[in-house]
């Protein structure tokens, strides 16, 4: 049996943990060399460890996707060691331990870092890399949540902004040879989701108003992910596809 990405580089920001993590190891499993750009060294260096103790199909490079000088120094070591970039999956994000408070009253600060990181890295990491991706037939996946549509949030500001992000790039790389379509999980198990959750907020009752009735699964997002990255969705690009159990249903 072939594997999908054999002789593929895959790049995965905030790939030290959680959904991005699960991510770096699948595309890994399916023959990829990963690149991991995290800014937390010691959880960027143990993914890229356990891909590859060798170092020979992993890099870990510490990487601030708010910083256009970060992404592109990024760029030019995965370009040192692999050669080029055949696909991009822009899951950095501050979300385990984020504040939750008004934004009438949110420390502005706050806001504009949350905001360059959440909202603006996939962008500044895509203009970074996509040079690197042409003439690859490669594909970008950026990281959106059900949140974009809920408005509960600060977190569902730059979630329905990436949907935009996501529909220009597609238009504008397209031409060039690069599909990009993001995805939006639901509730899924992670650290993250546990610790920040709001302590008055009834995820179990979420759980049984949703059709499927649990809580998603690292592996059933990557599963999605690596799909969208491989040729067998060669025809798809500027989409949004949901994967939360059907909690939210949009005609």
């Amino acid at each position: 049996m072939s594997l999908r990405f054999e002789n593929k580089v895959a790049v995965v920001t905030g790939a030290g943990n959680g959904i991005g993590e699960a991510y770096a190891r699948a595309l890994a499993r399916e023959g990829a060399s990963v690149v991991i750009a995290e800014l937390d060294t010691a959880s960027g260096q143990r993914v890229a460890n356990a891909i590859d103790p060798t170092g020979e199909k992993s890099l870990f490079v510490k990487t601030d996707v708010s910083s256009a000088s970060s992404a592109e120094a990024m760029v030019m070591q995965t370009i040192a060691k692999f050669g080029g970039i055949d696909h991009l999956v822009n899951n950095a994000a501050i979300y385990k331990g984020m504040k939750i408070e008004p934004l009438l009253t949110i420390n502005w600060a706050y806001y504009e870092r949350f905001m360059n990181v959440n909202m603006n890295g996939a962008l500044i990491v895509t203009r970074a890399a996509y040079r690197a991706m042409l003439g690859r037939r490669g594909a970008i996946v950026n990281q959106s949540s059900a949140a974009a549509w809920m408005g509960v949030n600060l977190y569902s500001i730059p979630k329905l902004a990436l949907h935009s992000i996501t529909q220009v790039l597609a238009r504008e790389l397209g031409p060039r040879g690069i599909r990009v379509n993001a995805i939006a999980p639901g509730p899924v198990d992670t650290e993250a989701t546990r610790t920040s959750i709001p302590k008055d907020y009834d995820l179990d009752a979420e759980l049984r108003a949703m059709p499927i009735g649990r809580i998603g699964q690292v592996g059933e997002i990557a599963a999605l992910c690596l799909f969208l990255l491989s040729d067998e969705a060669s025809f798809l690009t500027g989409q949004v596809y949901s994967a939360d159990g059907g909690s939210y249903m949009r005609c």
